[in-house]
């Protein structure tokens, strides 16, 4: 548990030495993951528990507006539509049973509350980066949504290894998941960057062939 605050300014640290550039909505992901992380290492506070949740669900809700403004232009079919649909519909399904079950075990309302808004970000999160990917079918958007269904995972493993049955393989996959999902995104991030390098060089070129052009007429 005290290491999960660390992982967040390792992954920044190295960002800032190599001069990456990230986003606001980034910044503010990694911003309220990290103060999440220090706060939930103060489990025997329950005031400390609900700040760390929340501050979750701000950090999920930063990612899911990063990934909505990704999505320029949808180009998808009425069968992909549908079968959106159908994944959103069956995740829905499961955590609203994940939440039913885990409702009568954690003890305190405000709790429940946001363990709910949590696992609504982090369905909508995992949606829209799901329809990114099938819109784009980038390595960028394949990075981002193993980055959310890592996020997902590492959530329900932490509240059923916390309220429900606690097992300590079950604590270490949670860890795993969010050091992997860390991992994807600052993956992620150097995919936008280098994209963002492509782009910058291909306008220059543009630029200065139609000044050459413009030179000869």
């Amino acid at each position: 548990q005290l290491t999960q605050p660390m992982f967040v300014p390792i992954f920044l640290i190295y960002f800032l030495l190599t001069n990456q550039r990230i986003g606001l909505l980034i910044i503010a992901f990694l911003a309220f993951s990290f103060i999440g992380d220090f706060t939930s290492v103060f489990t025997n506070k329950l005031l400390m528990v609900e700040v760390s949740s929340l501050l979750y669900c701000l950090s999920y809700i930063s990612l899911i507006i990063a990934s909505i403004i990704r999505i320029k232009k949808l180009q998808l079919d009425k069968v992909i539509g549908l079968y959106l649909i159908l994944v959103f519909l069956i995740n829905a399904y499961l955590l609203f049973t994940l939440f039913d079950m885990l409702k009568y075990h954690i003890p305190d309302s405000v709790e429940i509350t946001l363990f709910g808004v949590k696992s609504v970000a982090l369905l909508v999160l995992s949606f829209a980066a799901f329809v990114n990917y099938l819109n784009t079918d980038s390595k960028q958007s394949i990075q981002f949504l193993v980055m959310a269904l890592c996020f997902v995972f590492s959530d329900v493993l932490h509240y059923v290894s916390t309220y429900y049955m606690y097992n300590w393989s079950f604590v270490m996959l949670d860890r795993v998941l969010h050091v992997v999902g860390l991992f994807f995104l600052f993956n992620y991030i150097l995919e936008v960057n280098i994209e963002r390098r492509r782009q910058t060089i291909m306008d220059k070129k543009m630029s200065f062939k139609k000044a050459y052009e413009l030179k000869l007429k």
